[in-house]
């Protein structure tokens, strides 16, 4: 993908976020900017009618590493429509979004760990791409701040702790680093729409090489009460060449987005659930708010930099 290239979305991340060098908030310290830690944990219900992912009649070949077949030649792959979807969506994003805030609510899997869900506030611009989050939940990391815009800083993140850390003031970090890493899949390089959208434009190109691909599409979707299409995508087999058992991604009919992706890896043993890897989800979207470099500054006024 562009800006790192993104399993995620991630993204799109959306993606990864946290400068990673936090500690729980100190209680009994006031807070530096009562208008940002007013801001709520959302709360978010996702609802769609597909049944929840399960393993294909194929799971005796669990444990299979080798290539699927490829796509018979002749016939259309599963997948070509949603890849269509996918194209038009990113194409009219790039021609009439320029910015856009959302609450981005993302869960990764670091390794066999399933990390707590977080919950950020995101400003993004795409030219130059920028980013700014602030966390609002899970608890001990409200109120974390970060801000990365391509070719300025040193191409560094400038961000800050909260709590006893938040002493330490502004740190900038590599987008890439150990510390800015932590707990994260992603870089913030690659967080947003835009590249959720193009990481999964990238995975369907090279998904449509094989078979061994079923694809079930379900109007009437909805997170929190937008209407939405999931479409899921199952590799019923485990295949080396394949990065996720089922996908799911939700398009927002009325903004034409993609605002939702979650997948999942084929179970342990056969029989069992599937192991959900990363999910990320973007709510209450704003485009074209008509950001200025203030809003990726550290010195703008309502952030909370020391």
């Amino acid at each position: 993908m562009t800006h790192g290239r993104l399993s995620a979305v991630t993204w799109f991340a959306c993606c990864g976020l946290v400068i990673g060098v936090l500690v729980e908030s100190a209680s009994a310290q006031r807070p530096r900017r009562p208008d940002r830690e007013r801001l709520p944990q959302p709360v978010y219900k996702v609802t769609e009618r597909l049944e929840n992912p399960v393993v294909g009649d194929n799971d005796s070949n669990l444990g299979g590493g080798n290539l699927g077949p490829e796509q018979p030649e002749g016939a259309e792959h599963p997948l070509v429509p949603v890849l269509k979807m996918a194209t038009d969506a990113y194409a009219d994003m790039q021609a009439n979004i320029k910015d856009y805030s959302a609450t981005l609510i993302k869960r990764e899997r670091i390794g066999d760990k399933l990390m707590e869900q977080e919950f950020m506030f995101v400003k993004i611009r795409q030219q130059p791409f920028s980013a700014y989050t602030y966390f609002l939940g899970p608890p001990h990391k409200k109120g974390q701040e970060a801000i990365y815009v391509q070719g300025k800083n040193e191409n560094r993140i400038v961000g800050h702790g909260v709590g006893v850390q938040k002493l330490i003031g502004t740190v900038r970090l590599d987008p890439n680093g150990m510390i800015a890493m932590k707990d994260n899949k992603y870089p913030i390089t690659e967080i947003g729409l835009f590249n959720l959208t193009e990481k999964l434009i990238e995975i369907g190109q090279k998904d449509m090489q094989f078979g061994e691909c079923e694809v079930k599409t379900s109007p009437g979707a909805k997170i929190n009460g937008r209407s939405c299409t999931c479409i899921q995508v199952t590799h019923p087999v485990p295949r080396k060449n394949f990065r996720f058992h089922v996908a799911r991604v939700f398009y927002d009919d009325e903004m034409k987005l993609i605002t939702r992706y979650e997948a999942y890896h084929w179970p342990a043993q056969r029989g069992g659930q599937p192991v959900l890897t990363e999910e990320y989800t973007y709510v209450d979207v704003k485009l074209n708010n008509g950001f200025t470099d203030a809003d990726f500054d550290e010195n703008n006024p309502t952030y909370g930099y020391r």
